[in-house]
């Protein structure tokens, strides 16, 4: 929920970089975002975060600001043109607001909607109607009010856009069927202010060119997440964490132990004979948010 934990040893290295970094003799908030010590910053950032998440060449990373819920017009202003449709599957809170903020710039169309069950499952095989030849189809792959997670990517035909804020790096992803995921950094990368843009290059080519500068995924890459003055703190924190998961083992590590504390909430609800209920389908629970009712508000 909101701005999560953080690894002690990484706000530990964080707090002493506030007053110095890299034996420069000033803070990471003081120093240019243009100068070499905030480049090495923000490369060191950039690298450690293809190496932890296995991101391929071809994809570029990106830092931006404005938080995940920014993404919602983001991503159709770039990649949704005129005459063509986006397939979007509805499976919670942050789906119906990216919905309805793609409807203001395009042709966002539901493809399922999780509303008619409460959002207590995915969809099942062969509910889903995609729309010929969309644009993109975009989902998110893990629910954090409603408490459900595809087990696995949605198997989309064409472009696949993920909003994974509130699980990236609790997992391996899979990158030969994604081609954009997004995730505000608060829930397991860092502090708010920055969100984590990871995007295959092909698609900074396909974007739109009459869009304003800060709304381009492209002019971005071009100027390495540099166009204006980015969140400089942010991005070191996330640098640290970024090496942190990989002295952790990686994110198979991350998702065994992930999924060991998972099941013992699981077994507690499941054992509590209907005191606790949980609100996900056992096949579709998640393991970074685990909801679960009891029986009356008192």
């Amino acid at each position: 929920a909101g701005p999560a934990i953080l690894p002690a040893t990484v706000l530990e290295q964080a707090r002493d970089s506030i007053l110095e970094v890299d034996g420069t003799g000033i803070g990471i908030l003081e120093h240019s975002h243009r100068g070499p010590a905030f480049t090495k910053v923000i490369n060191d950032a950039r690298d450690s975060c293809r190496a932890v998440g296995n991101v391929p060449d071809d994809f570029e990373i990106l830092f931006l600001q404005g938080g995940a819920s920014s993404m919602f017009a983001f991503v159709p202003l770039n990649l949704l043109p005129e005459g063509r449709a986006a397939d979007y599957i509805h499976t919670g809170a942050w789906t119906r607001k990216a919905i309805a903020d793609a409807r203001l710039i395009g042709d966002a169309r539901t493809i399922w909607d999780g509303e008619s069950c409460s959002f207590r499952h995915l969809p099942e095989d062969g509910e889903l109607q995609p729309t010929d030849d969309p644009a993109y189809t975009y989902y998110c792959s893990n629910n954090t009010i409603y408490g459900t997670m595809w087990s696995a990517p949605h198997a989309a035909t064409g472009t696949l856009v993920n909003d994974a804020s509130s699980e990236m790096f609790s997992r391996p992803i899979d990158w030969n069927v994604h081609d954009l995921v997004y995730a505000g950094a608060q829930k397991n990368l860092g502090p708010a202010g920055v969100t984590l843009v990871i995007i295959r290059k092909g698609l900074l080519e396909q974007s739109r060119q009459d869009l304003p500068s800060m709304f381009r995924f492209d002019k971005h890459a071009e100027q390495g997440s540099c166009l204006n003055t980015p969140p400089t703190f942010g991005i070191h924190v996330m640098g640290l964490v970024f090496r942190w998961i990989h002295e952790q083992g990686g994110l198979e590590a991350m998702h065994d132990r992930n999924l060991a504390k998972a099941a013992k909430l699981y077994e507690s609800i499941d054992a509590s004979g209907g005191f606790y209920t949980g609100h996900a389908r056992p096949d579709c629970r998640s393991t970074m948010n685990v909801t679960f009712a009891c029986p009356t508000p008192e």
